[in-house]
């Protein structure tokens, strides 16, 4: 059953765009007018780039500040591209300074440097700072901006130190505590700062906090705030100073962007980051090709298998009829290997070092899930067809499977092993190699057994 919020977002998505294609910038500017930031923002991802511009600037400059800060880095990029950059340069100052990295990530060497001059001196420093940290670190997802206290400070000090950062802090139910180096001590909770006497001293209130290096991947830090449930998660270098925080809400956004890409890939396509309908033409088609011409030419391989084999299924044609079953098994096979794997290395659960625990574990399953299907392959097409094609088919499916897991769940390690996405080897590239392995497997046991 269909939602009454969903036929809404859908009747009033259509109406806006009805209104932007005719021109009726009055009409449309008056239904953006009667939203909140989180409908504008919905509707403005569903738009095209270009409609997107132009309802963008239909907003008063208070809204379109806040939905700019709401928007996807993606859609923001778009829109920078889309409308001269003095449109957007007080939303962009506006934004966190993780938030003007993802941006600057996604656009032109010649447009960010527009924006970046658009900054305050300080502002182009610690947007600096985190740019020059590497691609998918957690120094460049942190938050400079925190809480923090010394530990000869007195509860009263303390207080009177952070009342003026309250407002712009974006987590201001835990400060930090360092020494004068800004080396991290451990945190204290603010809502326990309130309740204490005004002279106790800090030393005496704070506890150690879980912390990680900012050169470290954002997904482990991700991954450590969400276990541990914490609120704040100081990010330190090499010397254990304090450099920024990852906060909760941020950790969850990193692991289900993470999720995206993991889903996107296993497909063999590239994640959108934006509504299917809102997303260009060109992006869609750019997000597949890649692999579809990957795949493409690894299916020669099955091509060349079946030429080599030739006379082999002309003499027996009742061969060719359980090809598809033989590969459909294999790669299906390899796929929930490289599926479960590929989960695990995400979540840690598995590292480069198992490589050899997980190959033989995985022939196990292969060699246990090869046994069962062959054997029942071996009774139906025994009963149905012939006794010897039984074997055959019984044979090949517990080769196969063995196979077909094995190489499923040692290829994300490998992916890994070259810092290529786990996922990129999961089941379109497995899904490939296994249906000629499997052709291999299945044509070769015919011949011996059938002579």
């Amino acid at each position: 059953m269909i939602s009454p919020e969903k036929v809404d977002f859908s009747t009033i998505s259509c109406t806006l765009r009805s209104h932007l294609n005719r021109a009726d910038l009055h009409l449309a500017a008056a239904l953006l007018a009667g939203m909140g930031t989180a409908q504008c923002v919905a509707h403005l991802e569903a738009l095209d780039a270009t409609e997107a511009a132009v309802a963008y600037r239909l907003l008063d400059k208070q809204t379109a500040v806040r939905v700019f800060q709401e928007l996807d880095a993606a859609v923001q990029a778009e829109l920078v591209r889309s409308l001269q950059s003095e449109t957007v340069i007080d939303a962009f100052t506006q934004l966190g300074v993780a938030g003007r990295v993802a941006l600057l990530d996604e656009l032109p060497a010649i447009v960010a440097t527009k924006l970046l001059a658009g900054l305050s001196k300080d502002e182009r420093q610690s947007t600096g700072i985190l740019l020059g940290y590497p691609e998918a670190s957690v120094g460049r997802t942190m938050n400079p901006e925190f809480l923090a206290t010394h530990p000869q400070l007195s509860v009263a000090q303390t207080i009177e130190r952070i009342s003026s950062q309250l407002e712009r802090t974006e987590q201001p139910g835990l400060i930090m505590v360092i020494d004068n180096e800004r080396r991290l001590l451990g945190a204290l909770k603010l809502s326990k700062l309130l309740t204490e006497p005004a002279q106790r001293p800090v030393a005496e209130l704070y506890r150690p906090s879980p912390s990680i290096q900012a050169t470290d991947a954002e997904i482990k830090a991700a991954r450590l705030a969400t276990d541990q449930k914490l609120s704040l998660l100081p990010v330190l270098d090499q010397e254990g100073r304090l450099l920024g925080v990852v906060s909760l809400p941020a950790a969850i956004q990193i692991l289900e962007d993470a999720e995206e890409r993991r889903t996107a890939r296993s497909a063999g396509a590239e994640p959108l980051y934006r509504p299917y309908l809102g997303t260009p033409l060109r992006q869609l088609v750019k997000a597949r090709i890649t692999w579809l011409l990957v795949l493409a030419i690894g299916a020669t391989l099955t091509v060349k298998v079946l030429s080599s084999f030739e006379e082999t299924l002309e003499s027996m044609v009742v061969l060719s009829l359980f090809i598809p079953l033989i590969v459909g098994i294999g790669g299906n096979t390899g796929n929930q290997a490289a599926t479960t794997v590929t989960r695990a290395l995400a979540m840690g659960d598995v590292r480069g070092s198992d490589f050899w625990r997980v190959l033989l574990r995985e022939v196990r399953i292969g060699a246990a899930l090869g046994s069962c299907l062959g054997a029942a392959a071996w009774a139906i097409t025994g009963i149905i067809f012939d006794p010897r094609i039984g074997l055959v088919i019984g044979i090949s499916l517990l080769a196969l499977c063995s196979i077909a897991a094995a190489i499923g769940g040692v290829m994300p390690i490998i992916g890994k092993f070259f810092k290529v996405d786990p996922a990129v080897f999961s089941n379109p590239f497995i899904s490939t190699f296994v249906d000629a392995a499997g052709l291999i497997v299945y044509l070769s046991v015919a011949v011996l057994i059938l002579g």
